[in-house]
């Protein structure tokens, strides 16, 4: 907890801010782990040629790395609190890249849930919720901005990473794409997580404008106080943050899994349709930054509002496209939407909860997410196995969007931390 002694001796720190290192160092973590992980919709029909499984069990290797990375997540970020970052992210790195290693070996479905499913989930579980933890601890002001940025650093990588693979697979095959992935992974992960830190007091410095005044000093000390998870599982506002990021994960996973199948069953090209999951990755860059600020500006809760309203009027926008640019102007709208609700996800949980133990309760909460994420993609392959379309799966999307838009607009303060949402 800040005290006055802590504040004097933050005062003669050095003028540089160290949270800028953290947050750069948090870009190329979330580029290089995020771009591959969401660009499985590239391997799905190389997967489905050479081994002729259907559509649900092949997704179904991603919904359970979605669902044990949520849950791990939890763990991750308990450790986070306790030990900071750079510990988990090193530990989580290495599987990661193991990970994508081994899936160059695949020769059975059990070998695709095994190193997809349970050993990326590992790797995947030490990424979002230690990093974005320790932006919510390094920045009182702009944390919504900041956090933007690093959530960019996905976007980046979700609009560097599906060309590059489709391509690497028409080069290569997806085998050899497999190891480059893994190597480059491995490398990158476990080299950027040492310049993480936990909080500024380690480096002798205050959160970026937890100093400025009176106000600002108030509303710190109000959220490093903050909830236990055993207190804040007892609060209305915990539920419903836990299903609207549910609704979230199932309207983002769905789409990323199956954009690109869907739009090869409508005869567009392989590397075409690659290119639209790259624009729904590469428009959320510009998403995480206005919608971050804009987050800074009129609240969190108003942004996942504003973004929900406009995934489902996406997917109905998708029940009508037939053309390319109907696709691409869907992963237009619905890219730039996903990027404001990942900026504002984890500066909302910090409003409602504090910072005490963010990282134990975001990991929690983030495990509505990866339900969400887990169902998604599973549901939307089944139903296409079912009925041959993914019509009736996108219906179901919007359906899930409303009930966002309506669990969003009735979340309210906690009154222990307060202030604005």
């Amino acid at each position: 907890m800040i005290n006055r002694e802590t504040n004097q001796l933050c005062k003669i720190a050095p003028r540089f801010f160290y949270g800028y290192i953290v947050v750069v160092a948090a870009i190329f973590i979330m580029m290089v782990s995020f771009g591959p992980y969401g660009a499985f919709g590239v391997f799905f029909k190389p997967l489905l040629a050479e081994f002729g499984w259907t559509r649900a069990m092949t997704s179904g290797a991603y919904s359970l790395s979605m669902i044990l990375h949520g849950v791990l997540g939890i763990i991750m970020g308990g450790i986070a609190d306790r030990f900071g970052p750079r510990l988990v992210v090193t530990f989580c790195g290495f599987f990661l890249g193991l990970g994508y290693l081994l899936m160059s070996q695949v020769g059975a479905v059990w070998q695709l849930y095994l190193f997809y499913g349970v050993i990326i989930a590992i790797g995947m579980s030490g990424v979002w919720v230690p990093l974005m933890s320790a932006v919510a601890r390094w920045f009182v002001m702009r944390r919504s901005l900041m956090t933007g940025i690093v959530v960019a650093g996905a976007g980046t990588g979700g609009l560097i990473a599906p060309p590059v693979i489709s391509r690497l697979i028409a080069v290569y095959d997806w085998r050899l794409s497999y190891v480059i992935l893994g190597s480059i992974v491995l490398l990158i992960m476990v080299l950027a997580a040492q310049f993480l830190r936990r909080e500024p007091a380690q480096m002798g410095q205050l959160p970026y404008g937890g100093g400025d005044n009176e106000e600002k000093q108030k509303e710190l000390e109000s959220q490093a106080k903050g909830f236990s998870l055993k207190e804040v599982v007892y609060t209305t506002q915990f539920w419903l943050v836990f299903i609207i990021l549910s609704c979230f994960g199932f309207c983002m996973i769905a789409s990323m899994v199956h954009i690109v199948p869907h739009a090869t069953d409508l005869g567009i090209s392989a590397v075409s349709a690659a290119n639209i999951l790259a624009v729904m990755g590469g428009i959320g860059i510009p998403g995480n930054y206005v919608l971050g600020s804009v987050a800074d500006r009129i609240g969190n809760r108003r942004v996942f509002i504003i973004c929900f309203i406009a995934i489902a009027a996406t997917f109905f926008l998708l029940l009508l496209a037939r053309e390319l640019w109907m696709l691409y102007l869907f992963a237009v709208i619905f890219g730039f939407a996903l990027g404001g609700m990942s900026a504002s996800e984890s500066p909302l949980v910090a409003s409602l909860f504090g910072l005490s133990s963010h990282g134990l309760i975001y990991g929690v909460l983030s495990m509505g997410f990866t339900v969400g994420a887990s169902v998604g993609p599973f549901l939307t392959g089944y139903i296409f196995d079912v009925t041959g379309s993914y019509q009736l799966a996108f219906l179901v999307c919007i359906a899930i969007g409303i009930i966002g838009i309506i669990l969003a607009a009735v979340l309210r303060p906690t009154k222990r931390i307060g202030g604005r949402i």
